[in-house]
């Protein structure tokens, strides 16, 4: 059995054209803070950010066909969370209900969908 502590980072990609506008939109928008990357291990460029006690890895590819796959997060006061989304024009998903959770999902201006979530 692996015994997991946390999730340590995620990784979402964006088109290489919008990697700066994705930048913009982590930190203005959903308000996460950049932090350092260590830019000489990798071959293609990317940012990195604190969310929470784990971190936001963004890389470049070329955009893909809208999936089902995603990341979750936990949230403190889901409908400010949607509140917020909403009023900069974010797409917002329904999910469907699970007790004990109040949950949607988002269509970040990149593809990539994420979840938040607020546990009853």
């Amino acid at each position: 059995m692996i015994a997991f502590k946390r999730v340590d980072h995620f990784h979402i990609c964006v088109p290489p054209e919008r990697l700066e506008e994705a930048k913009d939109f982590y930190t203005r928008v959903i308000g996460l803070e950049l932090i350092d990357r260590p830019d000489h291990l990798f071959s293609s460029a990317g940012y990195w950010f604190n969310i929470g006690d784990a971190q936001l890895h963004i890389g470049v590819e070329a955009a893909l066909p809208r999936s089902i796959r995603h990341t979750a997060l936990q949230v403190a006061d889901v409908d400010a969370a949607r509140n917020h989304l909403q009023a900069n024009g974010i797409e917002i998903v329904e999910e469907p209900v699970i007790p004990g959770r109040r949950r949607f999902a988002f269509i970040d201006p990149f593809g990539n969908r994420m979840e938040l979530l607020q546990l009853l």
